[in-house]
């Protein structure tokens, strides 16, 4: 059997585990690179590690160390709190409002899914209390987040853009972003609508939105992490700075100037999710070295034409990322074989293909399979309301897999 098969087989092993089992398939990656790379493949460990992402990897540890801090000092959570008091009562806008928030804020840094873990247990124990059916309220918090993924400030976006500058799609960072935005926009607002969200506009809420530290006013170490963040974007948006870099550099301001907890911090940091994302890249860039990528994009490529490319990719993105990380495995396996896949078909647009890629692994995630389905279940107030928001979370997002595929096909 050839190195090429080999790798593919690995990098297939690893895509089923990931669907499967809890195991960091990061560490399962960086194992299998290991032995396929050095032992079947004879190359020097230091070169099966050169693939390793340092730059993505320091970029993401700044970015969420950086927003840790900003949650652990109540900052996040207060903006939040006083946006919803921003509805004045109108049923209907609250769930709308959270929708807005998990974008805003995601977009800022934190991206989908920790947004998703902050909000989610204020959104759902408003929901309780203003008689919002949490099936509702998690589809719009979740797809407000999951509006955010594909930010340039974003976890998920550094990521999709890092493996997108490597394949010569660099320089399309809001491009992305904004299709994301506008497919689950789309899809949320429509299922808001449709399954009972005009309902609840006929309705006024008189208590208050939460009750806890989240109500205080915005004290003076609220305002500096504000400016702090605001520094570091406009830093990155109009001096070109390396975002990562500028996160640690306020962290360290932060942490300096005590008004945030910095060990704390650290340990909070979602080491789970950049282990596996940098796992899974050394395992991508092995099978380039040893023809396994040129492989799996030539598998790719006979199921498809050019003009269905875009709606079988997102299909296909879809149906493991209802299972498994879009950030962590589907992005690093699926946007390296673009390229390839343009080429084998003698033409096509690799940036709606791309997007297509990008769009099909997060339509899904509010499936109570994917993280941000999960939180939103795990935060329900109400036990009655659990196993029925399981249910139609579930058909939701796998129905996704299909409205994402044949959005991508019509559209892009």
């Amino acid at each position: 059997m050839s190195l090429a098969w080999i790798s593919l087989i690995a990098l297939v092993i690893v895509l089923i585990v990931s669907c499967v089992s809890e195991l960091n398939v990061g560490v399962l990656a960086l194992a299998a690179a290991w032995i396929v790379g050095v032992y079947l493949a004879g190359m020097p460990l230091n070169d099966v590690l050169a693939t390793f992402p340092v730059q993505l990897f320091l970029t993401l540890v700044g970015v969420t160390l950086l927003f840790s801090q900003a949650q652990l000092n109540g900052t996040l959570g207060k903006i939040a709190h006083a946006a919803v008091r921003l509805c004045r009562g109108n049923v209907g806008l609250i769930p709308i409002m959270f929708f807005l928030l998990g974008c805003a804020i995601g977009s800022l840094g934190p991206g989908n899914v920790a947004t998703a873990a902050m909000l989610a247990p204020m959104a759902m124990a408003v929901a309780a209390r203003a008689s919002i059916p949490a099936f509702l309220m998690a589809l719009m918090l979740g797809n407000g987040a999951q509006a955010s993924a594909l930010s340039p400030f974003a976890p998920t976006g550094i990521i999709a853009n890092g493996l997108l500058l490597k394949i010569g799609l660099g320089g399309h960072e809001w491009y992305f972003y904004w299709t994301n935005f506008v497919a689950h926009a789309a899809v949320g607002f429509a299922g808001y609508f449709l399954l009972g969200g005009m309902k609840l506009f006929r309705r006024e809420f008189t208590g208050e939105p939460a009750k806890g530290p989240e109500e205080a006013p915005l004290t003076m170490a609220n305002w500096i992490t504000i400016g702090v963040i605001l520094t570091m974007m406009a830093a990155v948006l109009f001096l070109n700075v390396n975002i990562g870099m500028a996160a640690f550099t306020g962290a360290v301001v932060l942490a300096a100037i005590r008004v945030a907890d910095h060990d704390e911090a650290i340990r909070k940091v979602p080491w789970k999710p950049i282990i596996m994302v940098s796992g899974v890249t050394v395992l991508i860039g092995l099978l380039e070295k040893t023809g396994g990528l040129d492989l799996f994009t030539s598998l790719l490529a006979r199921t498809a034409t050019q003009d269905s490319l875009t709606g079988m990719v997102a299909l296909v993105t879809g149906v493991i990322s209802v299972y498994s990380s879009s950030s962590g495995v589907v992005l690093p396996a699926f946007l390296p074989t673009v390229p390839g896949l343009i080429e084998r078909l003698g033409g096509g647009d690799p940036v709606s293909v791309a997007a297509a890629i990008n769009i099909g692994a997060h339509l899904v995630d509010m499936s109570p399979l994917s993280t941000t389905g999960a939180i939103c279940i795990a935060a329900i107030m109400n036990a009655d309301e659990i196993r029925p928001t399981y249910n139609r979370l579930l058909v939701w997002g796998l129905s996704m897999t299909v409205v994402g595929a044949v959005g991508c096909y019509l559209f892009l």
